[in-house]
């Protein structure tokens, strides 16, 4: 069986398509057929081969959805026919002591779709068992791709921030991430509100479920979260590091900054800003595959749905640059 895959042969390289036999599964891994795949900042690691030992050529794309065509020796309950999904998380070593511990997603050898092994901007892709998880019937693929790195991300940080329902929780950012963060905020019955820039995100940042919205451009972000209590947890999706500092004094007694915003840029924070009020700081980096199912459960019951723009396969060179460049509203998805 030929499949069709686009690939970036050297970093910096466009992307170009080609077409080759699909893999047989090895013992513990799955052949999928593709069906949607979301295209992520994250991407850019791969096209410009900014992360290390990335062997070449490589196809991108860690947000796929589709269905499992074949299964390898020892697949366990997965079968053919299963509708799944695969994420940042694509697999881990079982020897490292992170993994050891359980902790798969720090794992120091972690296999990542795209970057480790061909990813999902493909027909068909290879991927090992434990990186699988079951998409609800409620959501379609197109729908699903982009839960299995956005909205896990999103998901995952909340839950494990310490906010309880009746808290003051901000989002700050309302783009591929923050949209999501929005929606699951509110769901988990957080206090939500949203810190964006410029008076005209306001209306969506409402209908997204926040109580109430902070224009970055035109107010003292931190000055208003005091004023409304303090917040309790910030999560920062938007990659702004500027940003992210200035938001420490918003924070409430015992108040938590969450990261979830990739910047490899540093911010200034004093020791006295954490010290007094017992505030903390904190990254989380996405989640394993049970994790992703439980974001598309809970999103499927609870009407969490990503806003997307969709392109067939070969337009991907378009989509890419949408999405690199901010333009996409709010996640740009290939369609198979």
């Amino acid at each position: 069986m030929q499949v069709k895959k686009m690939q970036v042969k050297k970093p910096g390289g466009s992307f170009e398509p080609i077409e080759e036999r699909a893999d047989e599964p090895s013992p513990g891994w799955v052949r999928i057929r593709v069906q949607a795949c979301g295209i992520c900042h994250s991407d850019a690691l791969t096209k410009e081969g900014a992360w290390p030992g990335i062997a070449y050529p490589r196809s991108p794309g860690h947000e796929i959805a589709g269905v499992i065509d074949a299964v390898g020796e020892g697949g366990g309950p997965w079968k053919a026919g299963d509708r799944v999904g695969v994420g940042w998380y694509g697999g881990h070593c079982g020897k490292c002591e992170r993994c050891r511990r359980g902790d798969f997603i720090t794992c120091v050898n972690l296999k990542i779709p795209g970057i480790t092994y061909d990813g999902g901007y493909a027909q068909f892709v290879t991927v090992p068992i434990e990186s699988l998880a079951h998409i609800p019937d409620e959501l379609s693929p197109e729908e699903a791709a982009p839960l299995m790195c956005a909205g896990i991300t999103t998901f995952n940080a909340l839950r494990n921030s310490g906010a309880r329902p009746g808290d003051l929780v901000a989002i700050q950012g309302i783009g591929g991430l923050g949209h999501l963060a929005l929606q699951f905020a509110n769901q988990f019955g957080f206090n939500t509100v949203a810190v964006g820039r410029g008076a005209d995100k306001k209306s969506l940042a409402m209908q997204l479920g926040a109580r109430a919205y902070i224009d970055s451009s035109a107010q003292k972000v931190a000055r208003e979260l005091q004023a409304l209590g303090g917040a309790c947890v910030i999560l920062t999706t938007a990659p702004d590091a500027k940003a992210m500092g200035s938001l420490i004094d918003g924070l409430a007694t015992n108040g938590k900054l969450v990261i979830v915003g990739a910047s490899s840029e540093s911010f200034a924070v004093s020791p006295v800003q954490l010290l007094l009020a017992r505030r903390s700081i904190m990254g989380w980096p996405s989640g394993t595959s049970i994790d992703s199912e439980d974001a598309l459960k809970f999103a499927a019951a609870n009407g969490v749905r990503p806003m997307i723009e969709t392109f067939p396969l070969e337009r991907v060179g378009d989509a890419y640059e949408r999405m690199i460049t901010g333009k996409v509203r709010f996640r740009a998805v290939l369609r198979m």
